[in-house]
């Protein structure tokens, strides 16, 4: 076993995005599935205009509130308290079960574990103080440090530079084929969480392993 670190993406990795709706779907509706998904949508498409786009780059937080007003206005959602409640329920997103396991097991390992996210750092801070994991990691990352969002290499390498450690001695943890993508592209060994069996996204199967959730990685990355 080569890697050095283990850096997990937050969001759709160890945190539940869609538990913030989930949670309120009474509230929300029978379609609060659909509304929560065009919301993660959006709030990630809105981070790669931003990066590409010459200007100011708002933070993860505030492209989570610009994201959820559009997602609001298009599914006709006017309650101006249940949003408010929809975004502070985005600051203490559910981990996903194995994820503490996991997380303990690599600790016992002796392998030092961090999260590098999009998240803007308070909003991460919340969101594994609320998951009960902060304890099991050495280090939060936040993108806003290098003022670039993922998938752009200059966020991974805020990885490696805080561990002080080559590319190839990383091995890199998402649920996001395409920040898996960006990963491989920057020389991570990469582990694609592939919770729902979807289909292959920029070839990433092929150069990845996959896993179906966490609860097994800590084996697999020993025998890789």
């Amino acid at each position: 076993m080569n890697a050095r670190v283990v850096i997990f993406d937050a969001y759709g990795t160890l945190l539940d995005v869609h538990s913030a709706m989930q949670g309120l779907a009474g509230r929300i509706g029978s379609n609060w599935e659909q509304i929560s998904t065009g919301w993660r949508r959006k709030h990630l498409e809105y981070t790669w205009v931003y990066s590409l786009a010459a200007g100011a780059r708002p933070n993860f937080w505030e492209l989570a509130q610009q994201s959820l007003n559009y997602v609001a206005a298009k599914y006709n959602l006017t309650d101006k308290a249940l949003l408010n409640d929809v975004l502070q329920a985005y600051r203490r997103l559910k981990p996903y079960p194995e994820v503490p396991a996991t997380l303990m097991r690599l600790r016992d390992l002796h392998i030092p574990r961090a999260i590098l996210s999009n998240g803007e750092k308070s909003m991460l801070d919340d969101g594994v103080s609320q998951a009960g994991i902060e304890h099991l990691l050495d280090d939060v990352l936040s993108v806003d440090v290098a003022d670039v969002y993922k998938p752009d290499p200059r966020a991974y390498r805020i990885a490696t530079e805080r561990f002080g450690v080559e590319v190839a001695d990383v091995a890199f943890v998402s649920g996001n084929p395409w920040d898996c993508y960006g990963a491989l592209t920057f020389g991570f060994r990469v582990f694609h969480v592939d919770r729902k069996g979807e289909p292959d996204e920029y070839g990433v199967h092929r150069r990845a392993q996959v896993v179906a959730d966490l609860s097994g990685f800590p084996d697999r990355l020993m025998n890789a």
